[in-house]
């Protein structure tokens, strides 16, 4: 396969790496290609998933950062024949609208997680509504979070949430070190709601907003859900299919 046009990070090893690639099978502009191989880590490879929204192209990470969850292993030898093997997977980004103090408007998309953080030293008081219906009317928090199923080994697992396999068509809602009600642990919401967060005693307790890499701060309301209108593939080694790695995560110790 010819028509690979490749992106990498800024780190030294992966652009190391490209320089290699683009002398072996050359440097080809995204609009001439049929798929894109991006060199770095998951940071890096959630960037190019953002980009690829408006190319339509199917991407193939090759891990040159830490964890690389969402990556391939790197190697140069059978690039072409992998390439054409690979399985493929679709994702789907949550689309966030969130509302500021000064009522500006931001939208911005999330492939793995929205999440609300407290900005001060005060806990968050944040209000949940699910399709309307309030459902929690005071969390007390550092934060809250809702996830995709692919991001929710990320973030979401790290706060003590579920891990959703991606045919669930689940979306888990996860409380960041809750105080009141200290005992809730979240939920787990069908992919087709809207959820709603409202910032409580917003001047007292700033709280900021963050779509993956996209950070709002001051919000006082935040609405969240999946855009199936709108959708990424990512390819993985036979062996090393996205489902597989979920549900290998579960049995991590």
């Amino acid at each position: 396969m010819s028509d690979i046009a490749f992106v990498a990070s800024a780190s030294p090893l992966a652009q190391q790496r490209l320089d290699r690639l683009v002398a072996r099978f050359g440097a080809l502009p995204l609009k001439h290609a049929k798929v894109v191989v991006s060199l770095g880590g998951d940071g890096f490879m959630l960037e190019t998933l953002h980009n690829m929204l408006s190319h339509g192209l199917p991407v193939y990470g090759m891990n040159c950062g830490s964890v690389g969850f969402l990556m391939n292993g790197y190697t140069e030898s059978g690039l072409s024949d992998r390439l054409a093997e690979a399985q493929r997977t679709t994702l789907h980004p949550l689309r966030m609208q969130a509302t500021t103090a000064q009522g500006e408007v931001v939208e911005a998309l999330a492939f793995n997680e929205v999440s609300l953080l407290r900005q001060l030293r005060q806990g968050a008081k944040i209000r949940i509504s699910v399709d309307g219906r309030v459902r929690l009317e005071e969390l007390m928090c550092d934060g809250v979070l809702i996830a995709t199923p692919a991001g929710s080994t990320a973030y979401n697992l790290s706060a003590h949430g579920p891990i959703v396999p991606l045919s669930a068509d689940l979306l888990p809602l996860t409380p960041i070190s809750a105080f009141r009600p200290r005992r809730w642990r979240g939920a787990l919401l069908p992919s087709t709601v809207e959820v709603v967060f409202d910032v409580l005693e917003a001047v007292k307790r700033p709280v900021a907003a963050v779509a993956d890499f996209t950070e709002v701060r001051d919000v006082v309301r935040v609405l969240v859900h999946e855009d199936r209108s709108l959708s990424v593939t990512v390819l993985f080694d036979p062996d090393q299919a996205l489902s597989e790695r979920i549900i290998a995560e579960q049995f991590t110790v």
